[in-house]
């Protein structure tokens, strides 16, 4: 699903162009073997939030650098797991009042006020943040041999 919607986001985002690359993200939270998005709601943001309190997900980020003048893309994805801390309803509340939670898979931002909300990780802290620059770094190398 992440692939799908870089490659999406590169291809959008490409539109009308000839020349460069183009650089589509996107991040998954997943628990229990199900997706969350980036809440709807406030109380959207509060369920998130209390289904993640104490318990292991996944992030998954893919990225999609796209050549506009051949359509040609390297694909790829991170993947890291985080472990929350048990959360109090009032941490839950007060975080989701910050507003930072809303445009954030799994309605936190581990590079904001967030961070406070994670008990430990494994994996690329950068792909939790939504840009992994270790894979970043080997989309932009050289092309592997045809």
């Amino acid at each position: 699903m992440a692939r799908r919607l870089a490659l999406a986001k590169a291809r959008a985002g490409a539109a009308g162009l000839r020349r460069g690359f183009v650089l589509g993200a996107d991040t998954v939270v997943i628990l229990d073997g199900k997706p969350l998005g980036k809440p709807s709601s406030p109380a959207a943001a509060r369920r998130m939030l209390r289904s993640l309190s104490g318990r292991w997900h996944a992030v998954v980020t893919a990225l999609a650098l796209l050549d506009p003048a051949t359509g040609v893309a390297r694909c790829g994805h991170a993947r890291s797991r985080v472990l929350f801390e048990s959360l109090e309803a009032a941490e839950i509340r007060s975080y989701v009042a910050s507003g930072e939670p809303m445009d954030k898979a799994g309605a936190y931002a581990l590079q904001g006020e967030g961070r406070a909300l994670v008990r430990r990780w494994s994996g690329s802290p950068t792909n939790i943040i939504g840009l992994p620059l270790e894979l970043l770094s080997r989309l932009l190398g050289p092309a592997p041999p045809e």
